[in-house]
């Protein structure tokens, strides 16, 4: 089994570019799993800032085969999105074997994150592993690296300061929009979408102070949020933003693939990639309408300050050009997330490499135990061939001498003479051959790792201009 991940995220592509590449992502790794033979495991983690697959693959990888395989994944994520597939190559970084580790790692601790150190990224890692579950294309390799690095995420927020920080995408938001809004204790929030993200920014704005929180939701699970959260469900969207002082948006209903099964032509975009915005200008110009015919003889209703943390845009751009409302999204994060001091960072690193060097040593160490399993079961052969001719010459000299034959006490004394001499003889071959298939491995996987990094040289000098 050898571990590919494909990877994109808000370090290599600016946001408009993983958005189309993201559309349709929630089928991805079903279908990597059902069409690609080799590919016996996959878990696709899509965020609002990254979206990468992890695959397990059940074929000896070298650089050939990893271009390969990374084609075909990157077609059918293309048929899925509507880009191209050279498009889909070109926007994924390839690793494979520790390097995977690393990453993940590193990503399920936050060090990744567009704001270092959030941890909402940890609940989106297991989560992703759960719908893999759900979907049937996890695999033994998968859970284990999963499942390590949601204890090494959790290590890193015991043990340095980034977990004391508090930080995330939801309190940077609401850090962005404390200026224009008054006291968070008379403040009125929507949120729209009851999604990841709709939990967590509950929690951010009551920790402020913020008490009328109203929820809605397209599709119909308000009630349901708002009951098993302490908030009001909404119906009415434009009236409820007409009282409103800031509004979360995070349903990402733009960014929902096809109903499983549904086949799209890969030469245009899936049909999510058309769907309408959840909050469009038509809507915020009404709602701003009623604002201020409540506001009566005020000058002016109050700002209203939506922060959209969709990757897939919930909230029509143009909705910023409303008088009257500030709108932030993503890109607006990013450009705004805090620097992180170096030691903090430092010390998160030192978790991961080496939560991530002990994973590498115990699944190498499973492939020598297969080698000394081997050696094991010729030693177990060759004990009882020579205890069964050891009972049978004892047998004739008894029986030779008028004695009864061997007792079972006399049986088990001469197997477990032999089988001490035998493993005793095996010891140094154990030895040399758990070294043996350590290097092995070893060797397997940095030649796979110097096949991928030829690949990306290969791309990264195709692309570049000629002098």
């Amino acid at each position: 089994m050898v571990l590919l991940s494909l990877t994109a995220s808000h370090r290599e592509l600016d946001l408009d570019a993983l958005e189309r590449l993201s559309m349709g992502s929630a089928s991805v790794g079903r279908t990597v799993v059902g069409t690609c033979r080799p590919v016996v495991g996959a878990v696709v983690i899509s965020t609002c800032n990254r979206f990468e697959l992890y695959l397990d693959v059940d074929a000896p990888l070298d650089g050939t085969t990893v271009g390969h395989a990374t084609r075909h994944v990157a077609e059918l994520v293309a048929g899925e999105s509507g880009v191209t597939t050279q498009a889909a190559v070109d926007s994924f970084t390839v690793r494979t074997g520790p390097e995977v580790t690393e990453h993940l790692f590193a990503v399920a601790a936050g060090l990744d994150s567009m704001v270092v150190g959030e941890r909402e990224i940890a609940g989106q890692v297991k989560r992703s592993l759960a719908v893999a579950r759900e979907q049937e294309t996890t695999s033994k390799t998968l859970e284990l690296l999963f499942q390590t690095a949601s204890r090494t995420s959790k290590r890193v927020g015991t043990h340095t300061e980034l977990g004391a920080a508090g930080r995330s995408v939801v309190s940077l938001a609401l850090d962005l929009a404390e200026g224009e809004v008054p006291r968070w204790d008379g403040a009125r929030a929507v949120l729209i979408g009851t999604g990841s993200y709709a939990g967590a920014s509950v929690a951010a704005l009551r920790a402020r102070g913020c008490a009328d929180i109203r929820v809605y939701s397209q599709s119909g699970r308000a009630a349901q949020f708002a009951g098993s959260h302490g908030v009001d469900a909404v119906a009415d969207l434009v009236d409820a933003l007409a009282d409103a002082d800031v509004v979360v948006s995070c349903s990402g209903a733009r960014g929902r693939g096809p109903h499983p099964g549904t086949a799209q032509p890969h030469d245009r975009p899936a049909p999510e990639a058309s769907l309408g915005h959840v909050l469009d200008t038509a809507a915020v110009v009404r709602a701003r309408e009623r604002a201020a015919d409540r506001a009566g003889d005020e000058p002016e209703p109050r700002a209203l300050v939506v922060l959209d943390l969709a990757l897939h845009r919930d909230v029509d751009p143009r909705v910023a050009d409303v008088e009257g409302v500030l709108l932030y999204d993503l890109a607006s994060l990013k450009a705004h997330a805090p620097a992180v001091a170096r030691d903090v960072v430092g010390h998160a690193r030192s978790i991961v490499d080496d939560a991530a060097r002990a994973f590498e040593e115990t699944r190498l160490g499973r492939e020598a135990d297969a080698a000394v399993i081997t050696l094991l079961d010729e030693a177990e052969a060759r004990v009882r061939t020579e205890a069964d001719a050891a009972v049978a010459l004892l047998a004739a000299e008894r029986a030779s001498a008028g004695a009864p034959g061997p007792t079972p006490d006399d049986v088990d004394d001469i197997t477990r003479g032999i089988r001490r001499r035998i493993h005793a003889d095996l010891h140094p071959r154990i030895v040399e051959a758990r070294a043996a298939a350590r290097a092995r491995a070893k060797a397997q996987e940095a030649a796979v790792i110097e096949g991928a990094e030829s690949i990306t040289r290969r791309a990264e000098a195709a692309h570049r201009p000629a002098s």
